[in-house]
């Protein structure tokens, strides 16, 4: 009996003995396509073609994503390395796991896409909803960020909502590039930006006589411990912020959707989560060797103010690249969402492009993160105050 194959249209149906599969490369070449055709963007010479991303730029991606505003937080450098390895190898378990499920469903854009298909309409509008605030509250950490170094370069010049407001307008514009290619190149930047103006400051805090955060007259205690004892405030802040600056394998979904070959996913993910590891072990046992309990808030005022300006200087961009990718993640998901199963979706139409700079191009993204600051959700950005303490 003829077997037969049966595509993802309906009421399509192909018999399997016109085309004989006598050695099964057949079969895969028909499953492949399959696949294909089920991928939220097709390859295309006609319209955008969002199927441009390599694994190389897949990898700086990733780094970017994950490497990012916490190495800010002072907490990132005083947890425990068993509890940050502990951290990264169970975001890289959840990453694999996400990527494997994403082979197997290709037409899932994002964790609410595969909240559909495990848990049908319901569970896809409640993660949709979690996934869309995530980004924008990590969109407000890199417009944080980039205000903490402009403060920290002027010595608090003018009032910390100008700042905040200056950042909000780069990122926007930055997060504005339709497709994930051309961000990559800011992530190349980007990443190497950050990089070095972190690798400056745990270079800088092996150079000084005793931390910037330190007394500065008299004796001092670096405050070692093999066991520590914080108070439940305290080490929950601590293990939430490293979880959250290792949580980011969930802006990687979307980078699938516009590789080249997502069978190369996991290519840039081990070289990602190895390098993250590495880079978050080696900074932040050599800080916490060198200051101990006197790490700086933010953290990049570790070695003194000098120090501080020339890595705030160099890490601008990559601040700025970070705030700029999670924005473009959070938009991206509203993009697809309204314009899935259309031809405005890869076509220069009207309606994609007016769609992706109202929607798309992340204005309703900003204004929620407008409105998380003004109702105090995330408070520092509506304040004079100096959030880089370059004025004490």
């Amino acid at each position: 009996m003829a077997a037969v194959i049966t595509s993802s249209a309906p009421d399509e149906k192909h018999d399997a003995s016109l085309t004989p599969l006598s050695n099964g490369v057949e079969m895969v070449s028909i499953n492949e396509a399959e696949l294909e055709s089920h991928e939220v963007f097709k390859k295309t010479e006609d319209g955008v073609n969002f199927r441009n991303v390599s694994w190389p730029f897949a990898t700086v991606i990733f780094l970017k994503a994950i490497f990012a505003t916490g190495v800010l937080s002072r907490h990132y450098v005083c947890l425990s390395a068993i509890r940050l390895k502990q951290v990264s190898l169970g975001a890289l378990d959840t990453a694999i796991i996400q990527g494997d499920f994403k082979t197997r469903h290709p037409e899932c854009h994002t964790l609410a896409d595969m909240g559909y298909t495990v848990g049908g309409p319901w569970l896809k509008e409640l993660v949709g909803a979690l996934y869309l605030i995530a980004y924008v509250l990590c969109s407000g950490t890199g417009i944080v960020g980039l205000s903490v170094g402009f403060n920290a370069l002027s010595d608090h010049a003018i009032c910390t909502t100008w700042w905040a407001f200056l950042a909000t307008a780069i990122i926007t514009a930055a997060a504005s590039i339709r497709t994930l290619r051309n961000i990559g190149w800011l992530t190349w930047i980007g990443f190497l930006s950050i990089f070095l103006a972190v690798l400056i400051v745990v270079v800088g805090v092996t150079t000084v006589d005793r931390p910037a955060a330190a007394p500065q007259e008299g004796d001092f205690d670096l405050g070692y411990h093999v066991i520590a004892y914080p108070t439940f405030a305290e080490g929950m802040t601590a293990t939430a912020t490293i979880f959250v600056s290792s949580a980011g394998t969930s802006a990687f979904l979307p980078v699938i959707s516009e590789m080249r070959n997502p069978r190369d996913y996991r290519k840039a993910l081990y070289i990602c989560m190895g390098l993250v590891l590495c880079m978050y072990l080696s900074f932040s046992l050599v800080v916490y060797r060198w200051t101990g309990r006197w790490v700086a808030n933010p953290s990049l005022g570790s070695a003194g103010g000098t120090i501080k300006k020339v890595s705030y200087g160099i890490g601008l961009v990559g601040l700025a690249v970070s705030g700029c990718l999670y924005q473009h993640v959070a938009a991206k998901y509203l993009f697809v969402r309204i314009l899935r199963n259309t031809r405005h979706l890869q076509s220069n139409t009207l309606v994609h492009w007016g769609l992706f700079i109202t929607v798309g191009g992340t204005y309703s993204t900003v204004l929620t993160i407008r409105d998380a600051y003004a109702t105090g959700l995330i408070g520092s950005a509506f304040s004079c105050e100096d959030n880089s303490n370059s004025s004490h």
